[in-house]
């Protein structure tokens, strides 16, 4: 049976980015078929092989960020390493960059000068604030995006101090968009021959993550209720919200208005916040004292039984309900493992290790979920294809080129 290819397998990406933002837009579109040719500083590599878990010399920052793509080495800094890049460039539908505002342009492959070898190419870049503003000069990570994007005060308690989590929210969520800017550019170009730059940022991505909630901050001029979604109007009001059960495991359910006396019913709550004055979800939204007497009601409720009793019953009167998982719980949850989110693959030495799996589905172009390359992996077969010879190659090593 011939191995059918993913949907992305005639387009050509060349990446010259690292850490996170910058590289899953990359790794999605290998995922999908297409070829990414990723350059690395030659000896050295990208700094992301040497982050997170070591586990017989993969790195499972390097490998989930990079997986599927080819690894050139190329000296930037040198005339030959750019002509090899441009060389590359004007065979490309897409060029990728996150590096500091203007070092693109300082090194020698900034939009305009890519533009002119290459009038199709679609040119995406990465920043940490944006093109514009007082600090778009300024380098910017993870932390800044979460920092100034509002998701910290998002998933922070009544009465919590602002942290940033642990997880890389604004880098996913910029390469998310990232790739869809690209895709979108890449449909524009190939219907009209006209290539165009995309530039997204870790701040921009966050504050869209925010959703219609920063949309409803603004136009109340106030800052949200936290720790519990309740919201809504008064005569309408809709809750999600989160509680520890007897033992400590907590869960979520989420509802509207219509939907709130039969799940309290479900659950054998009626009677007591009838009995506190606690029943009438609404009066949240116009008493912060109504509010808190209603939401510890609840949290002493649910502190009496299990969270597997509490999700029955949510789950029996048809209430979007679940547990809050763990990462590692996530990891093993049955639906995550059943489609295919999480994935085991096999690594030479090590044997199999889980992996994120595949988001997508597709019914006719599948996803295929490769492995990190080694550094430099690519370089006799990429430089071959552009009319290098063994005995070049082997020069262009010795000087440090490649």
């Amino acid at each position: 049976m011939t191995k059918r290819a993913g949907p992305l397998a005639d387009v050509k990406v060349v990446a010259c980015s690292t850490a996170q933002a910058g590289t899953v837009p990359y790794m999605l579109m290998a995922d999908l078929g297409a070829e990414v040719i990723k350059i690395e500083v030659p000896e050295r590599g990208d700094n992301g092989r040497r982050a997170g878990e070591q586990i017989g010399g993969f790195s499972s920052f390097f490998e989930t960020n990079n997986r599927g793509v080819k690894s050139l080495t190329l000296n930037l800094k040198s005339d030959e390493g750019r002509e090899i890049l441009y060389k590359l460039v004007a065979e490309a539908d897409v060029f990728g960059q996150n590096f500091r505002p203007g070092a693109a342009e300082k090194n020698g492959f900034g939009y305009d000068t890519l533009k002119a070898v290459n009038p199709a190419l679609v040119y995406a870049s990465i920043s940490g604030y944006g093109r514009l503003g007082p600090h778009a000069h300024l380098p910017g990570t993870d932390a800044v995006g979460q920092a100034l994007g509002g998701i910290t005060e998002a998933y922070a308690g009544p009465g919590e101090s602002m942290r940033t989590g642990v997880v890389s929210v604004a880098d996913e969520s910029c390469a998310m968009l990232t790739f869809g800017g690209i895709l979108a550019a890449l449909h524009c170009a190939r219907t009209t021959g006209v290539g165009q730059k995309v530039e997204t940022s870790l701040v921009g991505a966050t504050v869209r993550l925010m959703g219609w909630t920063l949309t409803t901050t603004m136009w109340r001029d106030a800052n949200p209720i936290t720790g519990a979604r309740i919201n809504g109007t008064r005569e309408r009001p809709g809750i999600a919200a989160s509680f520890d059960d007897v033992n400590g495991k907590p869960l979520v359910f989420q509802l509207e208005s219509r939907h709130w006396k039969p799940a309290m019913e479900a659950l054998g709550f009626w009677a007591m916040l009838e009995s506190r004055g606690a029943a009438d979800l609404g009066l949240a939204l116009i008493s912060e004292e109504k509010r808190d007497l209603i939401l510890s009601t609840l949290a002493e409720l649910f502190a009496a039984d299990t969270r597997e009793r509490w999700l029955e019953a949510l789950r029996g009167a048809d209430i979007v309900s679940a547990p809050i998982n763990t990462l590692l719980e996530s990891s093993n949850d049955l639906d995550v493992v059943a489609n295919g989110y999480v994935t085991e693959v096999e690594y030479a030495g090590v044997g199999p290790l889980k992996v994120h799996g595949t988001p997508w589905q597709f019914s006719e172009t599948p996803v295929a979920i490769g492995r990190a390359p080694k550094l430099g992996d690519h370089n006799a077969e990429i430089l071959g294809r552009l009319g290098y010879g063994e005995a070049q190659i082997a020069e262009l090593a010795e000087r440090n080129v490649i």
